[in-house]
């Protein structure tokens, strides 16, 4: 009885020893790969890999080394450990749909992720809006999409499967410009190009364009800019333009139009 004891904690032992040689080995050869396929990235200065896309589809494939090491690892530790693996193949085919309901947001998030990029619907860098966050693409994993936000900076991690509530930021702003009906039309418009050419000056916006008279409101006149911009810092140009509007209409002399009440004293 002695005997069986010590064979067996000899046996224990050296599953032990083995599952952690096999763990050691999975990590160095993870980051071997890791590292080979960073400095073929380093090396490779195709556009290709600079490009959004290509650092979107870099990431995904990163994600995707990782999951594949570690299922490996995992199977290779059931067999050293003396659990039949072919056996709990086999069984995952009966115990594949309770686990399928259990799994079936991760798998939605995996198929979104995959879909993201085939589809090209975004890619990293893009500037995109969810619910009412606008915000930077930093990261598409295979179950969430990270994105900071123009607003506050902070960090948002996007369900994958939530892809249809996802819009993709036009680079285009419309800004509305209000002058009385006592300004002439030929005035405005002459006020209207020294606008753009100041805002044209801003190094985040690509071009500005006067579309023409946009609104007859009930107390001024609202004549419509376009402007192209960088997406990412569109916030920051609606404020400068903005700016730049009452700054020009002050040096004009020309009242930005506001509704006025007017009070009666009976008395």
């Amino acid at each position: 009885m002695e005997n069986v004891k010590v064979f067996l904690e000899n046996v224990w032992h050296i599953k032990i020893i083995n599952s952690v040689i096999i763990l050691l080995l999975s990590i160095v050869i993870y980051r071997g790969v890791i590292y080979f396929f960073n400095k073929s990235e380093e090396k490779n200065k195709s556009k290709i890999f600079k490009s959004n896309k290509g650092k979107t589809y870099i990431k995904l494939i990163r994600n995707l080394t990782r999951y594949v090491f570690i299922i490996i690892t995992i199977l290779i530790l059931l067999q050293a450990n003396g659990i039949n693996v072919s056996s709990v193949l086999a069984g995952v085919g009966i115990l594949g749909a309770v686990f399928g309901l259990a799994i079936q947001d991760w798998l939605k998030d995996i198929i979104r992720g995959s879909s993201i990029i085939s589809d090209n619907y975004f890619s990293v860098g893009d500037i995109i809006k969810y619910k009412n966050i606008e915000g930077k693409v930093l990261l598409i994993g295979l179950k969430t999409t990270k994105i900071q936000d123009l607003k506050t900076n902070n960090i948002i991690s996007i369900a994958n499967r939530n892809i249809e509530e996802v819009e993709i930021v036009s680079k285009y702003i419309y800004i509305k410009i209000p002058m009385p009906y006592e300004v002439s039309i030929e005035r405005a418009e002459k006020t209207i190009e020294e606008i753009i050419e100041i805002i044209k000056n801003n190094n985040n916006v690509n071009d500005c364009r006067y579309l023409g008279v946009n609104e007859l409101a009930d107390s001024s006149i609202q004549y419509l800019l376009e402007i192209n911009c960088t997406q990412q810092y569109k916030f920051q140009v609606k404020r400068d333009a903005l700016r730049v509007i009452l700054q020009v209409l002050e040096d004009k002399n020309i009242e930005v139009p506001y509704r006025k009440i007017t009070i009666y004293n009976n008395d």
